[in-house]
């Protein structure tokens, strides 16, 4: 079993940066691929990027590829999303995910957090 909470949303200009963190619960973290996710108002949920369990992989979606960055600190059992060049369009809520598989932690994970509001505006 994995808990996940997210912090760090907000408020932010256009063209600014954001850094959400998503604190996971559990003795076996490292052995969790993991996510991040958004959706926007009226849409689905979309992929934004993951993370191997070692943090060698990362997979970011094309939509954000070259503005956000997925880390994790297995120590802290926390990974994060550093999120640069902001656009209103990224305005959404951002949910973590975690799941043992990193094929599927990008499409169905099985854990998911309570999500944190992210706007952008222009």
């Amino acid at each position: 079993q994995v808990q996940l909470v997210e912090s760090g949303g907000g408020l932010v200009q256009a063209g600014g940066s954001l850094r959400l963190s998503c604190a996971a619960s559990g003795r076996t973290f490292s052995s969790y691929a993991m996510g991040w996710f958004r959706q926007a108002p009226g849409a689905e949920r979309e992929f934004v990027a993951a993370i191997s369990w070692s943090g060698g992989r990362t997979y970011p979606a094309d939509s954000v590829k070259g503005r956000f960055t997925i880390s994790r600190d297995n120590a802290k059992n926390t990974v994060y999303l550093q999120m640069n060049s902001l656009k209103p369009e990224d305005t959404a809520v951002y949910y973590c995910a975690a799941d043992q598989s990193l094929g599927v932690v990008r499409t169905t994970p099985k854990y998911w957090g309570q999500g944190t509001q992210v706007t952008v505006s222009s």
